[in-house]
């Protein structure tokens, strides 16, 4: 059976490596702990398309790197396969491996499982979060580590949450000049009176402290540096985003409209599921979806019966 796997791996590699060879892909990613044989994923790669393993634990980080090969760093949760391939390709982007319009191959499976998926994209106009092209030009820089920050804080809130439950939470981050005009406090602004060091995102002794104001209704208000201006703020911006999917509620239409009503980015975790949402120019940009819970412990999806 073990064979099998591996024949069928093996298998899926080749063809994923003459996929990426006749679509021109610049790039072929596929996450370490799903790939046994790398000498032969190595081989699989032809011409001018760069492998690149994406890791998501030290073990598998230090065995890349011995190795030699180029790889990129995510948090290690349990999502969807699309929700792997997600988090990675947004990771990736704001590293800049991959840069808007260019084509790129990705190997993915259930998480922690043998690659059992090929996916073939292109990088389209809606992972223009850094940059102007396709977009209004950004007030200010909202810097890439602030971004990726963000968004291992959302998958955290989504996984750990409150009781295994996930913790509905909304960030908006830059242009702050004019986000700060649809402000309002629904509680004293814990982060007042601190210094720009003392709640920058990036300190990680603000890790927790963003965990547990998360709680509180309202949104994180943070500047592109990634200082965090206030919590519990409720935004009243009157430009109204696109026309939500059905089942999201008032955190989401806020999301979409103070990304429309200024030029922000916003990310929310959604309270039912635990999927992660990021917001711009007045539209959900992407979804990643948490994995369903295995009771088992099996690491597989559930038949749709089984499933909370």
């Amino acid at each position: 059976m073990t064979e099998d796997r591996s024949d069928f791996s093996n298998a899926i590699i080749d063809a994923a490596g003459r996929v990426a060879k006749t679509s021109s892909a610049r790039t072929l990613m596929v996450y370490a702990d799903a790939v046994d044989d790398l000498a032969h994923l190595q081989a699989s790669v032809k011409g001018k398309t760069e492998l690149v393993i994406v890791c998501r634990d030290e073990r598998d980080l230090k065995r890349i790197k011995d190795i030699g090969l180029q790889y990129l760093s995510v948090p290690n949760f349990n999502l969807t396969r699309m929700g792997q391939i997600k988090m990675a390709t947004l990771m990736a982007f704001s590293q800049g491996m991959l840069r808007a319009g260019e084509v790129f191959v990705f190997l993915s499976g259930v998480t922690g499982q043998r690659i059992d998926t090929l996916v073939v994209m292109e990088v389209g106009q809606e992972y223009e979060l850094f940059q102007s092209v396709g977009q209004p030009k950004l007030t200010e820089h909202i810097r890439r580590v602030v971004f990726q920050r963000m968004l291992t804080l959302m998958l955290e809130l989504a996984h750990e949450g409150r009781e295994g439950k996930p913790i509905g939470t909304l960030m908006v981050v830059g242009d702050y000049r004019e986000v700060q005009k649809y402000c309002q406090q629904n509680i004293i602004n814990p982060f007042k009176g601190y210094t720009e060091k003392e709640r920058n995102i990036l300190d990680e002794r603000m890790r927790e402290t963003v965990k547990e104001f998360a709680f509180i209704d309202g949104a994180f208000v943070l500047k592109g540096n990634g200082v965090i201006m206030s919590a519990g703020t409720t935004l009243t911006p009157n430009v109204p985003g696109e026309p939500l999917p059905q089942g999201l509620g008032a955190r989401h239409a806020a999301a979409a409209a103070i990304s429309a009503a200024t030029k922000s980015i916003a990310m929310t975790v959604s309270e039912s599921n635990g999927s992660i949402r990021i917001w711009r120019r007045g539209r959900m940009i992407t979804e990643i979806e948490k994995a369903p819970r295995d009771p088992l412990g099996s690491g597989l999806p559930l038949p749709p019966a089984d499933r909370p």
